[in-house]
C-alpha cells in the first residue's frame, strides 16, 4: 500500500510496511516516537517543486479536485512506469481520489480509517524525510500560504464581492444602533417634553431639534426652519409652552446631546454607506441591480455568499432565498411552501397587488437569475458604462408591462364576476294562481 502526502517541499510517496496496521483503531500509537514511525512507513520518492509559482498552480488543481500536471508526471514515472498500478494509493481528498483513478487507472481510496496515518505524517515529518529541519519546512509552508492566498485574492480583482457582503452587513448593524439610539433619545427627552415625540416622528429631525433647542423653554426663541416645516415649527413652540414635562438639568441635556451626537454621526456615515453600497452594486451586479435594487441584490448576493455561488442558483432558489426555515417546516408539515423570500423586498413585488406577488416574485426570480449569471460571468472590460445594465433595463420593463396587463386580467374577471352575482333571475311561470277571498270581495262591492 503506498501513501501520497503533499508538502509545501513537494510531493512524498510512502510506502506502507504494514498494511493491517492502517486499518486498526490504535494506528496513532506508531507515531509516538520516530523509531516507529520510519518502521511503519518508507519514503520511496520525493518530487520537489522547482518554484514556488509551480507550488501554487498544483495546490491550486489539488483544492478543485484536479490532477495537476507535476502530480500527473510524478504517479506515472513512480507507479505506471515501474508496475505499481496494482497497489492501492491512499491520498488525503475524496475528489483527488476520483481523478487519479479516471485519469491514470490507478486504485485511490480516500477513507476516514486512513486520516490517522496523514496526522502522524505530519507529526513526524522531518524524520521520514531524512533529517530536515522542520524550521525549514516551515518557513516553506509559510512561504507557500501567503502566495496561495495572494494568488486567491489577485483571482479577480474588480469583483470584490466581499466588500458588498460587508457593506450589506454593516448597514443593517447601523440601522439597528440608530434605531436603539433614537428610542432612548426620545424616553430619556421624554421627561422634559413628552408631546414633542408626537409632533415629530423622524430620529434624525428630533435629535437635531434637541441639539438646536436644549431645553423646552427655549423653544419659543429658536429658528427650525432648517429642520422642520413651517405648520410643525407652530405646533411645536405651541405644545413647549403647555408641556406637562418635568425640569432637568443642564448636566442632563449635556448627556442628551452627546446622545443625539451619536445618532447625528452615525445616520450621516449610515448615508455614505449607502451611496458606496450603490456604487458598488452597479459596477459589479448593474443588470441585478436595475431588476430588483441595490438593496436587495446585495442581500441576495451576501446570503449566497459571492455572486458566482448566487449565479450557479437556479430561479427557483433565488425566489426562496432567505425563506429556508420557512420552507423546511412546510416540508416537514406538508403544507404550502413560501413563495418568496429576499426577492419580496423588490419594488416589482411590492407594485403587485396581493393576488399577483406569488406570480410576479417567480417572474422576478426568472429574470433575476439570466441578470445574475450575466454579471458574474461577463467581462469586466465588456461592461461600459452604457451598455452595463441594459439587460436588466431590458428584463424590468418587460415585467413592468406584464404586471400591467395581469393587473388589467384581473380588474376584468373582478368585473364580471361581479356581473354575474347581481344578473336579474329569468322570470318563470309557476302555474299556481291566487284568488281573493270572499270577505275582501264582499268589503269591495260594499264601497262600490
Amino acid at each position: 500500500m503506498l501513501v501520497l502526502y503533499e508538502t509545501s517541499l513537494g510531493y512524498c510517496l510512502f510506502k506502507l510496511t504494514d498494511a493491517a496496521k492502517a486499518e486498526q483503531a490504535d494506528v496513532w500509537q506508531e507515531f509516538e516516537s520516530p523509531e516507529k514511525a520510519s518502521r511503519l512507513l518508507k519514503l520511496k520518492s520525493l518530487h520537489r517543486f522547482t518554484s514556488t509559482a509551480t507550488a501554487v498552480e498544483d495546490f491550486t488543481s489539488i483544492k478543485e479536485g484536479k490532477l495537476g500536471k507535476g502530480l500527473k508526471q510524478f504517479l506515472s514515472d513512480e507507479i505506471l512506469a515501474k508496475g505499481k498500478n496494482k497497489e492501492t494509493l491512499v491520498v488525503a481528498e475524496s475528489k483527488l481520489a476520483h481523478a487519479i483513478d479516471k485519469k491514470l487507472g490507478i486504485k485511490a481510496v480516500m477513507d476516514s480509517q486512513y486520516m490517522e496515518i496523514f496526522r502522524g505524517i505530519r507529526s513526524q515529518l522531518a524524520t521520514l524525510l531524512n533529517g530536515l529541519d522542520p524550521k525549514d519546512l516551515a518557513t516553506m509552508s509559510l512561504g507557500l500560504s501567503h502566495s496561495l492566498s495572494r494568488f486567491k485574492l489577485k483571482f479577480s480583482p474588480d469583483k470584490v464581492d466581499t466588500m458588498i457582503v460587508q457593506a450589506i452587513a454593516l448597514l443593517d448593524d447601523l440601522d439597528k444602533e440608530i434605531n436603539i439610539y433614537a428610542m432612548r433619545v426620545k424616553e430619556w427627552y421624554g421627561w422634559h417634553f413628552p408631546e414633542m415625540a408626537k409632533i415629530i416622528a423622524d430620529n434624525i429631525a428630533y435629535a437635531k431639534v434637541i441639539k438646536t433647542m436644549g431645553f423646552r423653554t427655549n423653544a419659543a426663541t429658536t429658528d427650525f426652519a432648517a429642520i422642520l416645516p413651517e405648520d410643525l415649527e407652530a405646533t411645536l413652540k405651541a405644545a413647549a409652552e403647555i408641556s406637562m414635562g418635568t425640569e432637568i438639568s443642564d448636566s442632563d441635556i449635556a448627556h442628551i446631546n452627546s446622545l443625539c451626537d451619536q445618532v447625528i454621526s452615525i445616520s450621516s456615515y449610515r448615508t455614505q454607506l449607502a451611496e458606496y453600497l450603490r456604487n458598488r452594486m452597479n459596477a459589479i451586479a448593474p443588470n441585478l441591480t436595475a431588476l430588483v435594487g441595490e438593496l436587495v441584490g446585495a442581500r441576495l448576493i451576501s446570503h449566497a455568499g459571492s455572486l458566482l455561488s448566487l449565479a450557479k442558483h437556479p430561479a427557483s432558489t433565488v425566489q426562496i432565498l432567505g425563506a429556508e426555515k420557512a420552507l423546511f417546516r412546510a416540508l416537514k408539515t406538508k403544507h404550502d411552501t413560501p413563495k418568496y423570500g429576499l426577492i419580496y423586498h423588490a419594488s416589482l413585488i411590492g407594485q403587485a397587488p396581493p393576488k399577483l406577488k406569488g406570480k410576479m416574485a417567480r417572474m422576478v426570480a426568472t429574470k433575476a437569475a439570466l441578470s445574475i449569471r450575466v454579471d458574474a460571468l461577463t467581462e469586466v472590460d465588456d461592461k461600459s458604462e452604457a451598455t452595463a445594465p441594459s439587460i436588466g433595463l431590458e428584463n424590468r420593463a418587460k415585467l413592468e408591462a406584464r404586471l400591467r396587463a395581469l393587473e388589467g386580467q384581473a380588474d376584468g374577471a373582478s368585473m364580471r364576476a361581479a356581473g354575474s352575482a347581481f344578473k336579474q333571475q329569468r322570470f318563470q311561470m309557476t302555474g299556481e294562481t291566487k284568488t281573493a277571498s270572499p270577505c275582501r270581495r264582499r268589503y269591495r262591492r260594499r264601497w262600490t
